[in-house]
């Protein structure tokens, strides 16, 4: 699992360490029902700063932490479309 936190939106190290840290942790509990596959998490738009102020701010941990349960939750729905069918010999 990899994780990519660009400076670009999140410009405190703070904040990007407690994203790393909530993607590991997340990641974790959704591996065992991911394919075994090579993963990379990557923060693509930054977070309002005037809606979380602290880096470290509750509410700032509880959002990251929603939505990276709602993106390995279309993963492994994706995971689940994928699954080929079984072709029969006859």
């Amino acid at each position: 699992m990899g994780a990519m936190v660009p400076k670009r939106w999140a410009k405190r190290a703070v904040t990007r360490n407690m994203i790393k840290r909530q993607i590991y942790s997340v990641g974790a509990m959704a591996a065992s029902a991911l394919p075994c596959a090579a993963y990379v998490v990557r923060l693509r738009s930054g977070f309002d700063r005037a809606h979380f102020v602290s880096a470290t701010s509750v509410a700032l941990k509880r959002q990251v932490r929603q939505e990276l349960v709602a993106l390995f939750a279309h993963a492994q729905s994706r995971r689940s479309d994928r699954t080929p069918a079984v072709a029969s010999r006859a």
